[in-house]
């Protein structure tokens, strides 16, 4: 899969993804929202890249890309 950013990321869908993947490695201090905000989104991207892999940190860029684009 390809880790670039895109103009479809959607955050919310990047969020999801994030817990999907990352939730016990990275995310094991966070709960997920059923609804979440960009601000939600944001508040994982630390986690993702202090507690993570490569992978998840490279999700957290696409996820801080997908909400300063508004998507």
């Amino acid at each position: 899969m390809d880790q670039q950013a895109t103009a479809t990321d959607n955050y919310a869908e990047l969020y999801r993804q994030a817990f999907e993947r990352f939730g016990a490695l990275a995310l094991w201090s966070s709960r997920p929202v059923p609804n979440p905000t960009p601000a939600d989104a944001l508040a994982i991207t630390r986690g993702l890249r202090v507690e993570g892999n490569l992978q998840s940190r490279r999700l957290a860029e696409r996820i801080e890309a997908a909400c300063r684009a508004g998507n």
